[in-house]
């Protein structure tokens, strides 16, 4: 994680938005992004909003590519927010940003990490923090060296019987 004192939370959001170029993107929060509007406005992507949790009946069905959460879990209940961070992970989204004031929510970060979320970039001005965190389905766990065939006990059968 690093400490940004240059990079604010909307220029870390717009580089996030570009690396990925979602063409379906979910956005939870009471207010607007400008980082958001502007990818939006310059690229063909399909956008949804929620403003708060649950997510309307709609939103639960469809998936996306990317899923931004900013200003949203600082007006929630903490079960609340984990139950809608967890859902839109393991159902709604395949990468996952999520923008917050840990202070403000009154949250653990380890509460994040336990949703495989990883602490991206922690931004400071005016005593306040916003940590962004994300998560993407590709990444999140590494493969460990050990799952192969080689370490199998018997290798030269790999592949060979199916039992």
């Amino acid at each position: 994680m690093t400490d940004s004192p240059i990079r604010t939370p909307q220029v870390a959001l717009a580089a996030l938005l570009e690396h990925y170029s979602p063409a379906r993107l979910l956005h939870v929060g009471a207010s607007e992004q400008p980082a958001l509007e502007a990818f939006v406005q310059s690229h063909p992507c399909e956008l949804d909003r929620s403003t708060s949790a649950p997510l309307p009946a709609d939103i639960c069905q469809r998936r996306y590519e990317l899923a931004l959460v900013a200003d949203c879990l600082e007006h929630l209940p903490r079960r609340t927010g984990l139950e809608l961070l967890g859902g839109i992970r393991n159902l709604n989204a395949n990468r996952l940003a999520v923008l917050v004031d840990l202070d403000a929510v009154g949250w653990q970060i380890t509460d994040l990490y336990a949703l495989a979320l990883q602490a991206s970039e922690r931004f400071e001005r005016d005593g306040q923090t916003l940590t962004l965190f994300t998560y993407d389905l590709l990444d999140y766990k590494q493969v460990p060296d050990w799952l192969n065939a080689k370490f199998w006990a018997n290798p030269h059968l790999y592949g060979k019987y199916w039992w």
